[in-house]
């Protein structure tokens, strides 16, 4: 519960402290992805990623956001195209692999080419392929916008959440 005591109001106290920001981020639960891409000589780079979302249904656009601190960062600031894989629960290890600093993030071999020749993770429970439609430098992250060419469905399973800093599943979804 928010109460009026001890807060951290920007304002009065001139900025907000990244730790506190990370903290209040951390209440908010999201999905996980993993993005990805592969550069001019075919070698694939990517990461996770739970700041996505739809932008557009018409054109279908959606975005990823992407610390420019990344490995991969100087790829996904050139690169034309990329993919993103929707992580079900049994993913969380993927998903720490690829939100770590590992060499070979794809050495597991779970993950496939398209027909567009992206990289998807195999049993995702979907996968949008997609076209750079812009990209934006916004504090230290990149806001890379993709206009959706191709969508994969798999099985919807249940979907890999992120919260607290930690990754799990929500137990039961209404569908009422």
């Amino acid at each position: 519960m928010i109460s009026a005591g001890p807060h951290h109001d920007a304002e009065a106290q001139g900025t907000v402290e990244p730790a506190t920001f990370r903290d209040a981020m951390a209440r908010f639960p999201t999905g996980v992805t993993i993005v990805t891409t592969h550069d001019e000589d075919g070698v694939p780079y990517g990461f996770t990623a739970s700041s996505f979302c739809s932008v557009s249904l018409d054109p279908p656009l959606v975005l990823v956001c992407l610390a420019k601190s990344a490995n991969s960062y100087p790829v996904f600031a050139r690169t034309g195209h990329f993919a993103v894989s929707i992580l079900q629960a049994h993913h969380a290890d993927v998903a720490h692999r690829f939100a770590s600093k590992a060499a070979d993030k794809f050495a597991s071999g779970e993950f496939v080419r398209t027909d567009q020749d992206r990289t998807v993770l195999a049993g995702a429970a979907a996968a949008v392929e997609c076209l750079v439609a812009s990209r934006y430098d916004v504090g230290d992250h990149m806001i890379m916008v993709g206009r959706v060419d191709t969508v994969l469905l798999g099985d919807k399973g249940t979907p890999a959440i992120y919260f607290d800093r930690r990754f799990g599943t929500v137990a039961t979804v209404s569908r009422e």
